[in-house]
Formats: structure tokens, sequence, C-alpha cells
């Protein structure tokens, strides 16, 4: 292999092995992230029988660029405004889990004596479960529609998010190398402050720049703009102190929040595949097995742990939640595994020099034993609860169910308006605060040392301050006068005059607040007094609030930005692809509304709704067919369902589960001998033992018997001439004729 770089032929070597046994792991309907791990651990060094990577630096690479798009993907399926629609139940669940398992963690770590790095970094990879496992063992179970399902799915979403947050706190603990209370609260401020500026300005600029940008960009420029998009948020990520990984999942988010999303995503997902591919083969490669033989003991109890912690403490987290003591162990046997995540936070802690070589392949085999273990799990779950019900009281039964009465629920708060106008002016305030934080410390650094090279100190301070006040003037303004006005502070105002005082206070605190953060400014560039450049704050601050060019610059830069936030929601109610309201106040808890896609192959297409009769045969209801951009609501019998249709079904767990797989099994065969019916073109003479002699084009079963079409009739060379149907066929007439080569082969034998 003279000539050809080491890189590709590693990355030859990875692909051929991974195909190999990715094909093999497909046909036993196994994850085929395990296919990769396997096809790694074949080509490491640590396998001397097979032929092995050449450069390992190079692979670690295009690693770290698989989890770079790989947290990308997971932020384009993630959205800010959907954890907060999933309400405190899921939150409960997750937190619950999270602490429970990290702890369960930690413990491990101190029984077998390891370092507090190796506790620390353990416990982040316990807490994680794997979402991709998961939904693909709902999906090959036919659970993916059943209401439990969709809790899970949403307590794996936050501890994803959750896991993010982990992975930056983690790296700031190793390279501090402590743990304590003020570096992981400055971490967490640290994360805050650059998520809420990240988040902000990019939901402001980006939606803006595809919105301009969307009448010439086609599939292959929008590819090349979100890469781009996503590697330069990385590399801001690592300018500021996290990791690229971090970056990448900000950006997806913001891009979530686009038009684009889907298209995006869709355009992503074979990128996603292959740097993913290659770093879980990369995952496969530090899988020692004589480390893993000697580490026997803590994969056992790794393995148990994990187990043990994620169906008895989570099956409470999920009951804390809200959740039946039946549902709640539904969830939890769902979730008895490690993913994903974990590999990513071990990659981390071998790349900070922070954790054992020891802990990866451990770590990794635990992984695997727990993921051929989930559809057992899965299915285990529903005869292990009945097995308690039988033999536990059932008074027991009734007070442990008892336990969802308690769980936090949505009270209706209209007649309080205090926490959400707190609420909302609390999150204002965070909002413009990190925003004016940002632009003044851009200004007094960049901004001063710019001016200061173009003119003397004492003009370009003076303005410098001003140039700043200016730019955080519309931030401020919003800061103090934002929520003056709304619904909730009138009805405070005017229904008791107690609440007139505290009112009036939480406009002079956030005043005061803009005040300081002037202060601030001049006090960095200009040389006054203290009083005099107070006096100077509070007249800017008084100048921004009654401006109204100031105000009206506010006001469209908010709704700007409200627009580019609701831009993918508008978009979905314009295409009719809103759920229907009603989803969440079906009065049966056991009810609830589900998408079902029609496969291409499905044999419903082209029958009607009177014709399948679900109603009858499932017990569902159809509510609406969502048919690309067209929205068919409350469809009548006659209505016609088409392959791609996506159905909008009520019913129950078992109703849809029944109903998905009837429709999954009734679907046409697969064509095996598809070589043989190839379309092909042939040419026919009529003779006087010819079938087609004396007929007309209509009487000869040209289309109907043999499935065939007439293309013309020729005349001389080159002309082929239209046959009339009542034409009468004579000898010597040439034909020409499409059709398939079976069917070619049927009409060659009679004509």
């Amino acid at each position: 292999m003279h000539g050809i770089p080491s890189l590709i032929q590693d990355l030859a070597l990875i692909l051929v092995t991974a195909g190999v046994v990715t094909l093999l792991f497909k046909k036993l309907r196994q994850p085929l992230v395990l296919g990769y791990i396997m096809a790694g651990f074949i080509v490491s060094p640590n396998l001397e029988l097979t032929m092995s990577v050449i450069d390992n630096a190079n692979i670690k690479v295009w690693a770290d660029i698989g989890v770079m798009f790989l947290l990308f993907a997971l932020g384009l399926d993630f959205s800010f405004k959907k954890i907060l629609k999933m309400g405190i139940a899921p939150a409960i669940a997750a937190l619950t889990i999270i602490f429970s398992m990290m702890t369960i963690g930690v413990t491990i770590g101190k029984i077998f004596d390891w370092s507090s790095m190796n506790g620390l970094f353990l416990a982040g990879m316990l807490a994680m479960s794997s979402t991709t496992i998961i939904y693909k063992a709902f999906d090959d179970l036919g659970l993916r529609q059943q209401q439990f399902s969709s809790l899970v799915m949403s307590v794996l979403i936050l501890e994803d998010v959750l896991a993010i947050v982990m992975m930056v706190v983690l790296t700031t603990i190793a390279k501090g190398g402590s743990g304590d209370s003020a570096q992981m609260l400055s971490s967490l401020l640290s994360i805050v402050f650059f998520l809420v500026l990240w988040f902000v300005v990019g939901l402001f600029f980006v939606p803006l720049f595809l919105r301009k940008m969307r009448s010439i960009i086609n599939d292959e420029v929008l590819l090349i703009v979100s890469l781009a998009l996503c590697c330069g948020m990385a590399v801001c990520a690592s300018w500021a102190g996290f990791s690229p990984a971090f970056g990448s999942f900000v950006m997806g988010s913001i891009l979530a929040e686009t038009i684009e999303a889907k298209k995006i995503e869709k355009l992503i997902e074979p990128v996603k595949n292959l740097f993913g591919a290659i770093f879980f083969v990369s995952v496969g490669m530090l899988v020692d097995i004589q480390v893993v033989m000697s580490q026997w003991l803590p994969v056992l109890v790794i393995t148990f742990a994990i187990i043990f912690g994620q169906t008895v403490l989570g099956t409470l987290g999920f009951m804390l939640s809200g959740q039946t003591l039946k549902t709640a162990m539904r969830c939890s046997f769902s979730m008895a595994q490690i993913g994903e995540f974990a590999f990513i936070i071990a990659t981390l802690g071998l790349s900070l020099g922070v954790v054992s070589d020891f802990l990866y392949p451990v770590v990794v085999t635990v992984s695997v034993i727990t993921t051929f273990l989930t559809p057992y799990m899965i299915r285990g779950a529903v005869p292990i609860y009945n097995t308690i019900e039988r033999h536990l009281p059932k008074v027991w039964i009734r007070r442990i169910n008892k336990l969802s009465d308690i769980a936090p629920q949505n009270y209706d708060r209209s007649g309080n308006n205090w926490k959400p106008l707190l609420t909302q002016m609390a999150v204002n305030v965070l909002i413009y605060s990190v925003l004016t934080i940002a632009v003044t410390l851009m200004m007094l650094t960049v901004g001063e040392e710019f001016l200061a090279s173009l003119m003397p100190v004492n003009i370009s301070n003076p303005l410098c301050a001003l140039l700043t006040i200016i730019l955080v003037a519309p931030f401020l303004r919003a800061m103090v006068m934002k929520k003056n006005r709304s619904e909730e502070f009138k009805a405070l105002w005017t229904g008791s005059r107690h609440n007139r005082a505290p009112l009036v206070f939480t406009i002079i605190a956030r005043g005061v607040l803009a005040i300081m953060y002037i202060f601030y400014i001049c006090n960095h560039l200009l040389h006054y007094s203290d009083a005099i450049m107070i006096c100077i704050a509070i007249a800017a601050v008084s100048a921004i609030v009654y401006s109204r060019s100031m105000k009206n610059s506010s006001i469209r830069l908010e709704r700007l930005f409200i627009q580019n936030l609701r831009s993918k929601e508008i978009a979905a109610r314009v295409a009719g692809k809103r759920r229907p309201l009603f989803e969440g106040r079906l009065l049966d808890r056991n009810i609830h509304i589900s998408e079902v896609d029609v496969p291409a192959d499905s044999l419903w297409a082209g029958r009607t709704l009177a014709e399948l009769n679900l109603a009858k045969r499932f017990g569902v209801h159809v509510s609406s067919i969502q048919r690309g951009s067209q929205h068919i609501h409350i469809p009548s019998g006659g209505d016609m369902i088409f392959p791609g249709d996506r159905l909008h079904v009520i019913g129950t767990d078992e109703q849809l589960s029944s109903l998905n797989a009837v429709l999954q099994s009734e679907q046409a065969s697969a064509d095996l001998d598809i070589e043989r019916h190839e379309m092909k073109l042939r040419r026919f003479a009529i003779t006087g033992g010819s079938m087609l002699l004396g007929k007309s084009l209509v009487t000869s079963g040209l289309r109907d018997k043999y499935n065939c079409m007439l293309v013309g009739m020729e005349e001389g060379h080159d002309n082929l001439s239209a046959v009339s149907p009542t034409y009468i066929f004579e000898v010597g007439d040439i034909l020409w004729i499409v059709g398939d080569d079976v069917d070619i082969q049927r009409l060659a034998e009679v004509v």
C-alpha cells in the first residue's frame, strides 16, 4: 500500500470492519452502537490476531469530531420550550435518578479505594441512560406509541441536558484539581452566563440570517452553513474555557428553534452517522480484554448497581413525580443501562488525564452487558409488577399508588399574580444583565484598546464610555420598564393598595441595578469623583427610560427576538402540523393521542377509513391525518389513506400497540427477483400466426392481459407513429412494445 497515507488506511480498515460487524448486528436485531464498539475492539492493538489501526492519534481527532456532531444533532432535537412544557414531573424523576445513581457511583469508587476523580467521573457515567438504545428498544418492541414511553423520553432529554452541564462542571473540577463549593458555583454561574448569552444572541442573529438567505440556500449550502455554525460555536466554546462539544450542543439548540431545523437534522444525519461511528469504534479500541478480566469484580458490581439503582430508586423517582407503581416500574426498568454519554464522559476524563486507564474498558463492558439486557428488562417490568401485586396486600398497593396524588401538580394560579410577575421580571433581569455585561466587557477590552490607538486617552475614554452606554441602553430600558404595564402588574396595582409599595419597589430595584451598570462603566473609564459619576449614571438611566426613540428601539429588538423564537411554531401552525390542543385534556388517564406513520409499502394505502374500520378492529379513533403540508381534521369514513400519511390516533396503550403491530405487518412483501422485472423495449413484427392479427389495440389485451404498452408503429427506419385504439393490426406491421421483462417474454410466445 505504498503511497497511501496511514489515515486513509486506518479509515478503510475501520469502515470495512464496522460495515461487516454492523450488518451482523443488524441481522441479530442488536443496537448498532454495540456493533461499532465490537468493530473497534477487533481493529485495536489490544487484539493481536487481526489487523490494527496504525495511527491512533488521527482516529482520536476524528472521534472528537464525532462527539461534536453527535451533540450538535442532539441539540437539533432539543428545545428549551419543549423542556418548559414538560412540567415538573419529568424534572423530579430525572433529578432523583441522577442524584441516586451519582451517589451509587461515588460509593462504588470509595469501596474499591479508587481516586476521587475516578469515583466522580464514574458517578457521571452511571447517571446517564442511553437515549439511542431505549428508543431502538421501544421501536423494536412496538412500545413507542404507549404513554409511559413519552415520559421516559422526556426524562432522557432532561438527562442529556444535565449531562452537558455535568461535562462542563467535571472539566472545571478536573482542571482546578478540587471540587469545593465555591469553584462549582463559579462553574455553574459561568455556564448560565454563556448559555444565556449565546442562546439570546444566536437566536437573534441566526434565524435572521437564514431568513435573509432562504431564497438562495439549497440543501448543499444549508449543510455547509450548518456545519460552519457548529464548528464556529465549538471554537467559541473552547475560547471561553468549555469543551467544543458544549458549543456544538448550544448551536444545535439554537438552530432547533428555526424553521430549517428539520431539514438541517435530515441533512446532518449522514455526517453524524459517519463520525459518530468512528467515535464508537474508537471507544471499542480502548477495550483491553486483559484489563476487563482483571477487573471482573468491578464490572459485576457496577452492572448490579445500575440494575438495582435504576429499577428500585428509579421507580421511586417516577413515583415521586406522580406516576402509579406500574407506570413507574415500566419507566425505570426501561432505563437500566448506560450509553453514549458514559463514553463521552469517560473520553473527557482520559483526555484531561484524571481518569485511570482501567476505568474505560470496565465502563464499556458494563454498557455492553446492560444494553443486551435492556429488551428483557423492558419486557419483564409488567410480569414483575404483577407478581408484586399478587403477593403484596392490596391496601399496600393502594397506599403506594396514592403517592401519585401528593406529587406536585400544576394548580390554577390565576388568583395569585405575584409569582408569575416576579418570575418574568427575574428572567428579564437575568437576560438583559447578561447582554449588558457582555457588551460592556467587549467595549472595555477591544473597544477601549481600539479607540486608544486612534486618539489620546483623555478623548478615547469618554468616547468609549458614551458608546458603551448607547449600546447597552436598549437592554437597560427593557430591564427597568418591561412588565410594568403587564396584566399581572395592573391587576395587582388595582386589586389592593397594599400591593403598590412592593410594585414600586420592583421598579426602583431594577432602576438601581441599571444605575450600577452605568456607574461601573464610568468608574472604569472616567476619573471623576464617585458623586459625579453617580449623578451621571442617574441622569443616563433617566434619559434612557424617558427616551421615545430608545423605547421604540427596545420594543423593535424584542419583537424581532420573539418572532425568531416563535418562527418554527408559526410555520407549524401555517402548515397545520401543530398537535391538537385537546391532547392533554383527555379525561381517561389511559387514553392519549399518538402519531402513527403509514409505511410506503402498506397494504392500507388506497383504502378508506370506512374500509379499514379501525374503530371496530382496534377501538381507536383517527382525529386527523397529516399529509405533507395538508392537515385533514376529523376525517370522514370516505377519506383515503396514502403512503407516508401520519395518523393522529386516540386510544389506550394496548389499542395503539395492536394497531401499530398490524400496520407494520400488513405490508407488501419485498420483490426478491427484482432483476427479472427490468423494463424493456422490444420490436415485434405481425406474422400470419400472430394472436394480434385482425385485432385492434382495444381488443388485443396488450395492457389488460400482458401488462404491456404499445409505444408506436414503425414507419421506415427512423419514425414511430401513434396507433389509433381502433386500428386493426395487419401482417407486416412492426410494433414497438415496452413492458416488464417477464411480461415481454410471455407476449413474445404468442406474437
